[in-house]
């Protein structure tokens, strides 16, 4: 046999090796196909073509794993037990781009189904390396590494400061420099999972001078950077106003309102999330949003915007409202009640009637002025219903319990507070009952409306037990009015009658009789005239 016959003995099984793990690779796109594949025992398979001689093979066997551990984190867990991990480790700062690549896809395919997974993968000393490829002048390996750091701090706060310990976000914020789209796109968002978990890993963020670079990207047309951007911002200004007012001090306002508007729905959403995020913290951050335009731009999303735009708008209104008695009367005259009343009585998604009901809370807790408006929109008999329904989540309870308290410990209304007096639950007529306290002994005609209406009536079947603030309401209420109405709307007080009634005694009978006896003697006694008499009389 000659050299070149043996030659293509070795070449046939290099294709056929290069052959097999590209399929498998292909196979792997698939979610369905890795049950079949992990039967196979697919991993035993692809271990020692991680080691082929061929850089091509071991790439694609390196995709081909990085797809197969990615759909299913049984297969992720025992890939971890295997000493293909500190392989990898080993060759990462050797390979050539297209394996560093593939390697650290690996890494991210493990990383992302849970916070041991990830602990596991740091644990195996992977960070140094990560790093190492960060500063890798090929743009692809950047994005594969900043990719994984995303994974890894995404989880928990513990492995987000690991990874910033690491010295990871400076790089990024280097990363955030680059001309290179993609790679812009994955380190906004690598640092705004850092972000998210504390106010220290925040700190740490604006400290390294990130806040002005991702401002600088929120011109950038591209609407994934505009999303990560928006996203990293509102993960930093979310933790406090000194970090609220960094961000507001990078003059994103009012750019932040015109993405509001954008087609992307996404970035519409997190446009929103941090205006909600920079509002939240105090009235001076608020009234700036406000002074500029913010108001009006939060109404257009509620009004027409039904995507999850529209969660983070209505909080940030709540907000806005809940700080100060003038800003919510803006909030009331920009037609925000109508818009949430709608809203209340039509949507059926329960996380926006939730916040819709905790907006209305904090619009009306104010005065009786701002109660007023609530209740002349007929808005507290749906919250009592959604309340009282049994489908409703334990959120929404709590949400429309708490801002039916704040409103009726304003509210003066009286035709608004009267229907509640039949249907509110005993933990929410108590602050029917607390307002009418305070209405009832002022007002003369109010309290001719609560009798006339039924109110007093209704009032006196209330089981209120004695020591509890209901019953001392129920006290103040009744001592409003004279003794005799309210006994005579008390439960068995007619009953009560009827039993006097067949207990009395009539006496009338006796006088009618003993008048007619002395009559009939009086006639006896007067003397009848003769017709001689009556003559003389009719002449006369």
């Amino acid at each position: 046999m000659t050299a070149r016959s043996i030659l293509q003995i070795f070449d046939q099984y290099e294709k056929t090796r290069l052959n097999f793990v590209k399929t498998v690779a292909e196979l792997a796109l698939r979610p369905t196909n890795i049950p079949t594949l992990h039967e196979a025992k697919v991993l035993e398979l692809l271990k020692p073509l991680l080691r082929d001689v061929c850089k091509q093979i071991q790439q694609c066997a390196t995709i081909a794993l990085g797809r197969i551990v990615q759909h299913d984190i049984g297969i992720a867990k025992q890939f971890a037990q295997t000493d293909i991990l500190k392989l990898f480790l080993l060759n990462l700062p050797k390979e050539n781009k297209h394996q560093k690549s593939s390697i650290l896809f690996v890494l991210r395919s493990v990383c992302k189904h849970d916070a041991e997974l990830a602990d596991f993968v740091v644990k195996s000393g992977a960070l140094p390396s990560i790093i190492s490829c960060l500063e890798d002048f090929e743009p692809s390996v950047q994005e594969s590494a900043a990719w994984v750091i995303g994974y890894i701090a995404r989880h928990n706060a513990g492995l987000a400061q690991k990874c910033v310990e690491a010295g990871c976000v400076p790089l990024l914020i280097i990363c955030l420099q680059s001309p290179y789209l993609t790679l812009k796109q994955i380190a906004a968002s690598a640092l705004c999972d850092i972000a998210k978990h504390s106010i220290d890993l925040a700190q740490n963020i604006v400290d390294a001078g990130a806040i002005p670079y991702l401002a600088k990207n929120l011109g950038n047309l591209d609407e994934k950077l505009k999303r990560q951007v928006l996203a990293a911002l509102s993960a930093c200004a979310k933790h406090s106003s000194e970090l609220a007012e960094v961000v507001v001090e990078a003059e994103v306002f009012p750019s932040v309102f015109m993405h509001m508007a954008h087609t992307c729905p996404h970035v519409r959403k997190n446009a929103a999330a941090l205006t909600r995020d920079v509002v939240k913290h105090t009235l001076e951050l608020t009234q700036l949003i406000v002074n500029t335009g913010g108001i009006g731009a939060l109404m257009e999303v509620v009004n027409e915007d039904t995507s999850e735009a529209r969660i983070p708008c209505i909080t940030a209104l709540g907000y806005i409202a809940g700080h100060s008695e003038q800003l919510a009367m803006s909030v009331i005259g920009c037609k925000a009640i109508t818009v949430l009343g709608t809203i209340l009585n039509e949507i059926k998604n329960e996380n926006v009637l939730s916040v819709t009901a905790w907006t209305l809370g904090q619009i009306g807790k104010h005065s009786p002025e701002h109660s007023k408006a609530i209740a002349s929109a007929n808005l507290f008999p749906r919250l009592i219903q959604l309340y009282s329904t049994d489908d409703s989540s334990e959120d929404l309870k709590f949400k429309c319990k708490l801002a039916l308290k704040l409103c009726l410990q304003k509210c003066l209304l009286v035709s608004a507070l009267e229907p509640l007096l039949y249907d509110a639950p005993p933990n929410i007529l108590k602050y029917v009952l607390g307002q009418y306290s305070k209405i009832l002994p002022h007002d003369p005609k109010a309290r001719r409306l609560f009798v006339t209406t039924g109110g007093l009536k209704r009032m006196q079947y209330i089981e209120a037990q004695p020591g509890t603030t209901l019953m001392e309401y129920v006290t103040i209420i009744n001592s409003c009015f004279p003794e005799e109405i309210v006994r005579y709307y008390s439960p068995g007080y007619p009953e009560t009658l009827l039993d006097k009634v067949e207990q009395y005694s009539p006496q009338i009978m006796t006088v009618i009789k003993e008048t007619n006896t002395q009559a009939e003697e009086t006639q006896m006694m007067v003397p009848h005239p003769t017709a001689s008499e009556e003559l003389e009389n009719l002449l006369v």
